[in-house]
């Protein structure tokens, strides 16, 4: 599997006023993004997300460093790059007085795509992000989430093998995150790289293949979901529940490195008493995040305005 993405020492800096020195955005950061994976770049609201993916897509020239994207130079070769990736924005960049079919024909011409193929492809993406049936609706007539889902399309009007979405469900309803998510999985399935970033932890542990955790310009861990929970702080645990002698419930939870081990010593301590429930709960996603970071869920979804539709129950 090869790299569509490779970043060395990437850097971002900005001026700043009455002689205090340079904010540092980005602070000489090194990945690689493989070939069809979802690639999920998580961190709190100034972090340097987005200012990565605008480093990436050619909207910032980075300070230092470089970055060769599906296998060509930053620096020299942004025009040739920019035809075979797709950016779909946190704010959508579509026209609101367009029909959702003229804005992906819109899109298509700006991409050079042959004339014959617009009209036919617009109306197949269409299909694929059930929006057919508000082809000729002005963009401003639109639902949030089916503009989400417009605005994803046209990332795709050009077939690209490559695509950034950058917070693609924040502020959707429950339905409508779930669709999207459903179509960012269908799309990794398809071979198409996505470079997500999202502050829904969930959404990133269900469709990433691996993460990057970036605090104050600084990729602070880089791994699989599964990896980045191995080297979680605490230790998996065997909750065993059962029904105590007052005809109430207990339950019984041991920390241990050998849940078999753990499950046989509850149960034998448990006794004649009726058995309800064992559970193994493991460190997760969020326990990784707040380990880093120290900001958990709840206050990273609180700098978003809410948990909207992105949240855990989408």
């Amino acid at each position: 599997m090869s790299d569509v993405i490779q970043v060395a020492g990437l850097t971002k800096t900005y001026a700043t006023d009455k002689g205090r020195p340079p904010l540092v955005a980005v602070a000489g950061i090194d990945f690689t993004v493989r070939e069809g994976e979802v690639f999920g770049f998580l961190g709190p609201n100034g972090a340097g997300k987005t200012t990565t993916i605008r480093m990436l897509t050619g909207l910032a020239r980075p300070t230092s460093g470089g970055a060769r994207v599906m296998g060509l130079d930053l620096a020299a070769d942004l025009p040739r790059i920019k035809k075979q990736i797709g950016v779909v924005p946190e704010a959508s960049n579509l026209y609101d007085e367009l029909t959702a079919l003229d804005n992906l024909v819109f899109a298509m011409q700006l991409y050079g795509v042959p004339r014959a193929e617009r009209r036919p492809r617009a109306e197949a993406l269409l299909a694929r992000f059930r929006l057919g049936e508000k082809r000729d609706a002005p963009f401003a007539k639109l639902s949030r989430g089916m503009k989400r889902a417009l605005t994803i399309a046209a990332g795709l009007a050009h077939r690209p093998p490559l695509l950034f979405l950058d917070e693609p469900t924040t502020g959707l309803d429950v339905m409508s995150a779930r669709n999207l998510r459903a179509m960012i999985a269908a799309l990794r399935d398809e071979g198409v790289t996505i470079f997500l970033t999202t502050h829904y932890l969930e959404e990133a542990e269900r469709l990433c293949d691996r993460i990057a955790v970036i605090v104050k310009g600084r990729i602070v861990a880089l791994d699989t979901v599964a990896g980045l929970k191995a080297a979680a702080p605490g230790r998996t645990a065997v909750e065993v529940t059962y029904a105590d002698a007052d005809d109430g419930v207990a339950t019984r939870r041991i920390e241990t490195d050998d849940v078999a081990a753990a499950v046989q010593t509850a149960l034998a301590e448990a006794g004649d008493r009726r058995v309800l429930a064992v559970n193994t709960v493991r460190p997760t996603l969020e326990d990784v995040f707040v380990g880093l970071t120290g900001l958990g869920a709840e206050a990273m979804l609180a700098e978003k305005g809410g948990k909207g539709g992105g949240n855990a129950a989408g």
